[in-house]
Order: C-alpha cells, then structure tokens, then sequence
C-alpha cells in the first residue's frame, strides 16, 4: 500500500470512528444562514451582482456529516446537489440529516450523496457552478492533486469556496497533537485512545498553562464532543498553511484568487493605520506582501477561507449613473431580523437603516429598477446599501 493510500485510509477510519462535524439531528430547518454557502451571496461577494440563473449544480467536497450539505440545500431551492466524502458513518449521517429536517421536501432538483475521495472528483459526471471544500484539502496526502481536481470540475463562471488551516493560529494546537502522539507512541491511530490521553494532559496540566488557557478561551465549547476533539488533536493527516504556501496551492488550481471571504481581518488599518510611515511602506509591497504582513502582526488567524474561480469572472462596477438606475434590486438574503431598522447584516454585524435605506430596501421587490424606487434616497446611497452587501443588484 503506498504511503498516500495508507495515509487516506486512516483519515476514512477517524471519521469512521468519529464522524465530524458532531452537530446533534434536528428535525426543524437548520438556523440561521451561512452566506458562503448561499449562491446569491456568494457571488454577490465576488462579482457584485446576482448571478443570472438559479438552476445550478452544487458540489458539497467533503461533506461530512451533512451540516454543509444541509445549508446547501436549504438555501439553494433549485440546485442540484452532489455531496461526497470518504467516510461511509458520516454519510449515512448526512442523509438522515437533510432528511429528517425536512430541506428536501420542497427540493426538486436531485440530491446525491456518493462516498468518494475528493481527488476522485472528475469520476462525476458535469461541471459544477459552486463547489464547496470546508476543512477537507488540508487534511489529504497531497492537497495539490485535490486542489487541481476540483478546479478541473468547476464551470465557466462558477465559484470555488475553500476553507483550510492557518499555521500561525493554531501554534498550540500543534503542540498539543504532538505532545498527544508522544504519549501514544506505538498506540498512535487508535483514536479513542488519541482523545482519552488528550483530555487526560489537559485536565492533568495547571490552570495557568498556556495550552489550558488557550483550550478554554478558543475550543472548549466544540471540544465537549469527542468527535471535535479528535479532529483537532489526533488527526492522523494535517497540513497547516502561511500565505506563502496558501497562494502555492492557490496557483497550483489554475484559477483566479477572488477574495477572502473575511476581508475586515485583511485590513492593514486596522494594525498599523496610525503611523502614516509605516502604510506609505507598505504601499510598497505587492498584495500578497502586505497579506503576509497583517498574519505576521496578527497571528490569531486559525483558517483562510476564499472563494477561487475562472479568470474570465470579472467583478460589476456600479459607479455608472444610468446603469445603476437599470439595475434591479433586492435585498440580501442572509440578513438577520429584517425587516426592521436595526437587524443584523450577512456577518451577523448589526445595521442601523436611515429612514430612506430602510423604505428603499423594502420597496426592494426584485422587479423594479433603481430609478424607480428613489424616493427619499439618493444613488449614492444605494451605492453605500450595495457595498454593505444590504441588497444584490441584478443588471438589467
């Protein structure tokens, strides 16, 4: 057996043992939104404007235990949707999952689940318009086949979303794996033992030690399931990125960087925007330069998540008076609390709407163009809506 297939066998018996991610079933609709996983925001997020069609196929890499899929499903109505994994225990989950909440019921596009490597992706028929990779690259033999597999199935025009392990915040957690695999020594890869002695070092070492505190202040609320804990300190495959081998994998796609999905962390301002020296230096450097710049002054980071896609995808400019005045508007489809004047905006970050935003958006109707529906409100200021991601504009 080679080491890479040896490798890929004992990642399927961790999560043969221990499915992931641990979410308990419910029977109501999952709550909630996750923007990343909805098609209209997604692109919105990367292109400016709702996308043309709804019809599309989604591709869940790496399922797991079907969270991923649930959403996909929920808020994607008329997609069709593929979901693979290695893991035959977290696929039977999986399908239990979306059924008994009931996202399939007014789902008629088809819904599969296949239990298949992620670098066995071109074995499904058809291109696919979103496909989403969350914490599943990282932890195979060689994540640059798995990269370039799923590049090779995204369509013209489609979006890959992509979520793998940061290096510099997860210093402790290397630490603890390590410490655990000692402990282990010829035990390594029984992973009820892996989880058994790792709860056995933190509860052993004092309360002031780094490791405990940082447990307690990031992981303990996730790591109370052992399917969590076993994730995150007996897995037997991990590789952990900087940015320099981040855009490696990156370029090894063929595709085009589109943004991370968390750009307030990205920003330079928020570090050093004080000293005018300092970001007239780093205007010097290239992009990927200042990105690693900000991990290297805030080390905090535990994953990069970003969206890849096509070089011919090129993001709307709405600065243009008569074309924003065509555009269709709506409102974004992952706010929280809306309608109201206070609700909370995409990343659950709360909104106070002006009297005029707040008319606007719910004049917002999905038909009606801007020019329309300017009473009280400026161009300006829908321009301001559109970049808050409040509403998705459609080009007319």
């Amino acid at each position: 057996m080679s080491t890479d297939s040896s490798k890929q066998t004992e990642v399927q018996k961790l999560y043969n043992t221990y499915p992931f991610p641990p979410d308990p079933l419910s029977d109501e609709l999952p709550p909630g939104y996750n923007w990343r996983w909805s098609w209209n925001a997604a692109y919105n997020f990367c292109v400016g404007e709702k996308p043309t069609r709804q019809n599309i196929r989604i591709l869940d890499a790496g399922c797991g235990t079907g969270v991923s899929t649930e959403y996909l499903i929920y808020l994607n109505p008329l997609a069709e949707v593929v979901a693979i994994d290695i893991s035959s225990n977290a696929l039977s989950i999986a399908q239990k999952r979306c059924s008994r909440s009931g996202v399939l019921k007014n789902h008629q596009p088809s819904v599969s689940f296949k239990e298949l490597p992620l670098e066995k992706a071109d074995q499904i028929e058809g291109k696919f318009d979103l496909i989403n990779s969350v914490g599943v690259l990282h932890h195979l033999p060689d994540p640059i086949i798995g990269i370039k597999s799923l590049a090779q199935k995204l369509a013209p025009g489609g979006l890959l979303h992509i979520f793998v392990y940061a290096q510099l915040g997860r210093w402790e957690i290397q630490l603890v794996q390590e410490a655990i695999a000692l402990m282990q020594g010829k035990r390594k890869g029984d992973y009820q033992d892996g989880v058994a002695v790792g709860r056995q070092i933190f509860s052993s070492l004092p309360e002031n030690n780094r490791l405990v505190k940082r447990e307690k202040e990031r992981w303990s609320l996730e790591n109370h399931w052992d399917q969590s804990f076993a994730d995150m300190y007996v897995h037997p495959q991990e590789v952990d990125y900087n940015i320099t081998t981040l855009f490696e994998l990156i370029d090894a796609s063929g595709l085009e960087f589109l943004g991370f999905s968390n750009p307030q962390y990205w920003q330079l301002e928020r570090l050093i925007g004080k000293s005018s020296q300092l970001m007239e230096l780093a205007e010097k450097l290239s992009q990927r330069e200042r990105y690693r710049l900000i991990e290297l002054l805030d080390p905090s980071l535990t994953h990069y998540e970003f969206f890849l896609g096509h070089s011919s995808l090129s993001r709307v400019n709405w600065l243009d008076d008569e074309y924003l005045k065509s555009a269709i508007p709506e409102v974004h489809p992952c706010l929280h609390g809306w309608p109201s004047y206070g609700c909370l905006d995409y990343e659950y970050r709360p909104v106070d709407l002006l009297e005029g935003e707040y008319n606007f958006m719910q004049s917002c109707n999905g038909k009606t163009p801007v020019a329309e529906l300017l009473k009280g409100i400026t161009l300006e200021e829908v321009r301001s809506l559109q970049e808050r991601q409040l509403i998705i504009l459609a080009s007319h």
